[in-house]
C-alpha cells in the first residue's frame, strides 16, 4: 500500500486520522501485536532533533553563508596547504587552518550532533577554482566540522559522484545514476553525510530532508505498534549485504534510523530475489508510514552551486525530487558525497551497525580518490545477487 500526503504543511494529528495509518495490510490486521512501545523506548523525543520543515521559516537558521572575508581566508589557505604539495587525502585543519572560519564551522559540527541535524555552507563559486582546488576546499572546510572520513564501497572509494548516467539499464535504474525522484533514506554508514554541488539541473533535483525523530514522535503517539516493528531484528537488509536487523534504535539515549527501502524490497531494474527473505505486510505498512510522514513535514531545500550540504545520518532522512539536466554543463546535476564521522561528537553505534562502520572508517583499508566520475568497475554499482 502507498500512502500519497498532499502538498504542503500536515498537522500531525490530520496526519494521524486523515490518512489513518491503516489498521490492517490485507492478512488480519494487527491485533495479535501488543500495543505499547518496546521496553525502554521514550513516549516522546524532546530533542532539537524532532522538528518539522514548517518550523524554518527563515532558511538563514540553517544557511551558514560564507562572508568575502571567510572566502578569501578559504583562497589564501588553499594557496599555503598547494604550496605543501601534499595530496588532497591529507587535508586536516593543522594544514588548512582557518582561524576567523572555524568557530562558525566548528558551530556546524555541534549542530549536526546535537543541535538540529543539518546545516548548508553557502558562498563558494566554483568557477573560481579548478576541480583540484575545490576538492581540497571542501576537504579543508570539512575537516573543522568532523575529523574522520568514510570508505564508501569495497573498492575504497571517497568520492560518490552523484551524475544521471542514461549509458546502460544498470546505470539508469541505479538512484546514483536515474534523474527520478527518490524515496527517504539513511546511508549505510556514516554519522553524517556530507555533499558538495558541482553544479544543479536545469529543473528540480532539489534536497528534500526530514526529521527521524518527528517520524518516531508521530508513529509513537499514534501507532506504538509500528515502533515495535521497526525495532525488531527481522528486517531482512541485503544490500551491500544479507543481514537481519530492526530499522531503528535506542541506544545510549539516542535515537538512530538507518534504512533504505531498496536493500528491503528491491526496485524495477534489480528486483529483490526469491530466493531472499521478503518484508512482510507489516513491515511494509512501517515503510509507508516513514515516507508519508516524512514527506508531509520535509523540508525543502533550493540547491546552488558549490552549496556544501551537512546532514545527521541517523537522525535525518533525506530523498531527492526528479530533475532534467540543460545541454550546458552549468545546468548539470553533479554532486559529490562523502561519508563522515567526528571522533569527539560522533554517537555510539550500536552493535548490529559496527560491521558498516567499521568497513567505511578502518583507518588502514585502501582508499581512492576520483575527482571525476569513473566507470563501473572503477566505481561499482551495488546489487542483489544471487
Amino acid at each position: 500500500m502507498e500512502y500519497h500526503v498532499a502538498n504542503g504543511p500536515v498537522a500531525v494529528y490530520q496526519l494521524a486520522q486523515d490518512t489513518q495509518l491503516p489498521a490492517a495490510c490485507g492478512h488480519g490486521g494487527l491485533s495479535e501485536e501488543p500495543l505499547g512501545l518496546p521496553s525502554g523506548y521514550p513516549s516522546t523525543l524532546d530533542s532539537k532533533l524532532a522538528w518539522k520543515g514548517s518550523d524554518f521559516q527563515n532558511e538563514d537558521s540553517y544557511i551558514c553563508h560564507l562572508t568575502d572575508e571567510d572566502i578569501a581566508e578559504v583562497k589564501s589557505t588553499l594557496e599555503e596547504f598547494k604550496a605543501l604539495e601534499l595530496d588532497g587525502d591529507l587535508v586536516n585543519v593543522e594544514n588548512f587552518p582557518l582561524p576567523t572560519l572555524a568557530p562558525k564551522l566548528a558551530g556546524i559540527g555541534h549542530e549536526l550532533h546535537n543541535g538540529k541535524g543539518f546545516s548548508v555552507i553557502r558562498g563558494l563559486n566554483p568557477k573560481d577554482f579548478s576541480v583540484e582546488e575545490l576538492t581540497m576546499v571542501w576537504l579543508g572546510i570539512q575537516a573543522h566540522i568532523v575529523d574522520q572520513r568514510g570508505r564508501q564501497d569495497h573498492k575504497g572509494n571517497m568520492l560518490v559522484h552523484i551524475i544521471a548516467d542514461n549509458s546502460s539499464a544498470d546505470m539508469l535504474g541505479h538512484h546514483r545514476h536515474s534523474t527520478s525522484a527518490i524515496s527517504f533514506h539513511n546511508e549505510e554508514a556514516g554519522d553524517c553525510v556530507g555533499w558538495l554541488t558541482r553544479s544543479t539541473s536545469a529543473s528540480g533535483g532539489r534536497c528534500i530532508i526530514s526529521s527521524a525523530y518527528h517520524v518516531y514522535n508521530v508513529l509513537a503517539a499514534y501507532r506504538p505498534d509500528m515502533i515495535r516493528t521497526l525495532t525488531k531484528s527481522d528486517w531482512p537488509f541485503a544490500i551491500p549485504k544479507f543481514q537481519c536487523r530492526p530499522v531503528i534504535f535506542y541506544h545510549n539515549s539516542k535515537l538512530i534510523m538507518n534504512f533504505g527501502r531498496t536493500p528491503l524490497l528491491g526496485n524495477a531494474t534489480h528486483p529483490r530475489p526469491s530466493s531472499l527473505p521478503q518484508v512482510n505486510d507489516r513491515q511494509r505498512e512501517a515503510l509507508d508510514a516513514i515516507e508519508a510522514i516524512a514527506r508531509a513535514t520535509q523540508l525543502e531545500i533550493t540547491t546552488q552551486a558549490g552549496d556544501m550540504h551537512f546532514i545527521n545520518n541517523m537522525a535525518v532522512l533525506h530523498r531527492r525530487e526528479g530533475f532534467v539536466n540543460g545541454q550546458a554543463g552549468r545546468e548539470k546535476r553533479h554532486l559529490v558525497r562523502m561519508r563522515l564521522r567526528s571522533s569527539a561528537l560522533g554517537w555510539d553505534i550500536p552493535e548490529d551497525l559496527r560491521s558498516d562502520w567499521h568497513d567505511a572508517f578502518e583507518s588502514t583499508a585502501t582508499k581512492a580518490w576520483h575527482l571525476e566520475p569513473m566507470p563501473g568497475d572503477a566505481f561499482p554499482l551495488r546489487k542483489y545477487t544471487n
